[in-house]
């Protein structure tokens, strides 16, 4: 079988279920495993974004939206030559990957049109069910099925603990930083198994932007810069724009030394299985007394506020 990917997390879901082997095209995005840079190159940004602060990024990505563009372009000759026999998508986030209408538009420039399979989650429990799905679709149905047990495993294991402590601050993961808004889908999910209370998140339901004063009258005690597909030197060097919001000094989780920044592209934006590495990360940051954090150092990164001081200086 030959494997498109169209989604970061579905190559991960690729090579989580051991058929890399398999994979032919990925996205321009697809940056884990390692390997996976070396795979051909489908799918690219339509939209220059590099150079972009949050707010140039946020109003380009809005004028292509809202004027029916696609912000990514599918390399159709490359994938008619790459002949796939299954490409993962999803329809889920116009912004998150390529969606229905580019795949339509595919299909009809494909000799063979290959089998499509849609990746659409809102939860957790979506997430584990497209990984089973996968597994179905290639014949890993068994590896799959280990694969999510061993997933579910972990979420119970941080689950159990978390239930028995008394303390639940109030987190607030903030999914882009400038204009603000509040996290959607699985995050507010993934901070309540980590033992916070997200209440400005939507579960299951698209980020939306937020009033700063929203977000002042909520106070939040642990402050998550979790902006959607930035790793962790990108979010850090987009921290001086929340200094600038008034009232900004005055949040609890700034008072207090709580305000972290975290690689949001490995652990928080992508549905695939490094989710439950993001819910291990939250537990640590929420409950640093209760959690340890194994995982990679960049990860996460502590802004205190002498550093977010330094970044209104720069």
């Amino acid at each position: 079988m030959r494997i498109v990917s169209f989604l970061p997390s579905a190559t991960e879901m690729i090579y989580a279920l051991g058929l890399e082997g398999q994979l032919v095209g990925v996205t321009h995005e697809c940056d884990y495993p390692e390997s996976a840079k070396a795979k051909e190159v489908v799918v690219r940004s339509a939209v220059t974004m590099e150079g972009l602060t949050s707010q140039e990024i946020d109003a380009a990505v809005s004028r292509a939206v809202k004027g029916g563009k696609s912000i990514y372009a599918v390399d159709e000759v490359l994938v008619r030559s790459l002949a796939p026999d299954l490409i993962l998508t999803q329809d889920l986030c116009q912004v998150c990957a390529p969606s229905g209408n580019e795949v339509s538009r595919l299909l009809k420039h494909l000799e063979n049109p290959p089998e499509i399979v849609w990746l659409t989650p809102s939860c957790l429990s979506d997430i584990f069910e497209n990984i089973k799905q996968v597994g179905e679709v290639t014949g890993k149905e068994p590896v799959a099925a280990r694969v999510v047990l061993g997933l579910q495993e972990r979420v119970n294991a941080v689950a159990e603990r978390t239930r028995l402590l008394v303390s639940r601050p109030r987190v607030f993961c903030m999914e882009w930083l400038s204009p603000p808004y509040c996290a959607g889908h699985w995050v507010g999910e993934m901070v309540e198994f980590s033992g916070g209370e997200d209440r400005l998140a939507r579960k299951g339901q698209d980020s939306v932007r937020m009033k700063w004063e929203e977000i002042v009258a909520y106070a939040p005690e642990v402050l998550i810069l979790s902006p959607c597909g930035f790793h962790l030197s990108e979010v850090i060097e987009q921290g001086h724009l929340l200094t600038g919001y008034p009232g900004w000094d005055e949040l609890p989780a700034v008072k207090n030394g709580r305000v972290y920044a975290v690689d949001a592209d490995s652990y928080f934006a992508r549905p695939g299985p490094r989710v439950v590495d993001g819910i291990e990360l939250l537990a640590h940051l929420i409950h640093p007394e209760h959690f340890s954090w194994d995982g990679p150092k960049e990860a996460y990164q502590t802004l205190s506020p002498e550093a977010l001081k330094s970044f209104s200086a720069e």
